[in-house]
């Protein structure tokens, strides 16, 4: 039976879709939440330097010339249309896929520490560029791929494209791994501290670590993202944390000693 979608357009536009999905399940459910949220609402309106109409209207251009590269270089590599239907060679073992995976997360992370951790020491790059992330200083999930175009493409775009050509994974296990790591970052700027979210439980890069690098005086630590905290750890960048709570309900992530 002929795909009536090429699993390269598949891995291009179904974790934008579910980036929507799952941010817009979040913002809801974040409006009536307040007792699992790391700051209050009031905090999120006073602090925050954009709202959230032009956030939205830069995640969307973001998106869209995110998916015009991917796109672009799947043709490049692959040396045929996205539509084509290419006899299909033999499935990998659910073990190689692992190891895919595996080595994507660790690439992922690798060029996102070090390209994230260029953005904030150098002073051109982070006023021109990575500052637009950061007017996002209390972090809502809507805003999770809020960045200047070029700061996206360096960190976000080519972070996939690294993370992707070094596993070999196939364009059909991309759509799982970058929806996957899709689902990583928006938990990740979320906002909220939920006690029965796996991302939260089983990684110590979650939302309360990134919330501290958001808070105004955490630019200079917690750079690694979106899975592991090694390289935070190995290069004296990583900062702990505790969950406290709130006076006036919810929780808060108080950045620890550094390392």
């Amino acid at each position: 039976m002929e795909q009536l979608v090429s699993d390269e357009a598949l891995a291009t536009f179904v974790p934008i879709i579910v980036y929507w999905v799952y941010s817009g399940l979040y913002m809801a459910f974040s409006s009536s939440a307040d007792k699992y949220r790391l700051h209050s609402k009031k905090d999120e309106d006073m602090k925050n330097l954009v709202p959230m109409s032009k956030v939205i209207k830069g995640v969307l251009l973001q998106q869209a010339l995110q998916a015009s590269i991917s796109l672009l270089s799947f043709w490049i590599t692959n040396n045929k249309t996205i539509t084509a239907n290419p006899p299909q060679p033999p499935a990998p073992s659910l073990l190689v896929i692992s190891m895919q995976f595996f080595v994507a997360m660790f690439m992922f992370d690798t060029w996102q520490y070090f390209m994230h951790r260029a953005m904030h020491h150098n002073r051109f790059l982070y006023k021109h560029l990575h500052s637009w992330h950061h007017r996002l200083v209390v972090p809502y999930a809507f805003g999770a791929q809020y960045n200047h175009p070029v700061d996206g493409l360096l960190i976000e775009t080519l972070s996939g494209a690294v993370a992707f050509l070094v596993s070999g994974m196939s364009a059909r296990t991309s759509i799982f791994f970058f929806t996957f790591a899709t689902i990583k970052g928006i938990d990740d700027h979320c906002g909220m501290m939920l006690p029965w979210n796996p991302f939260h439980l089983l990684f110590g890069n979650n939302a309360a670590y990134h919330d501290v690098h958001h808070q105004l005086s955490g630019g200079k630590c917690n750079y690694a993202q979106p899975f592991f905290v090694m390289w935070d750890k190995v290069f004296g960048t990583y900062v702990p944390y505790s969950i406290e709570k709130r006076k006036d309900g919810g929780f808060e992530a108080r950045p620890g000693k550094k390392d």
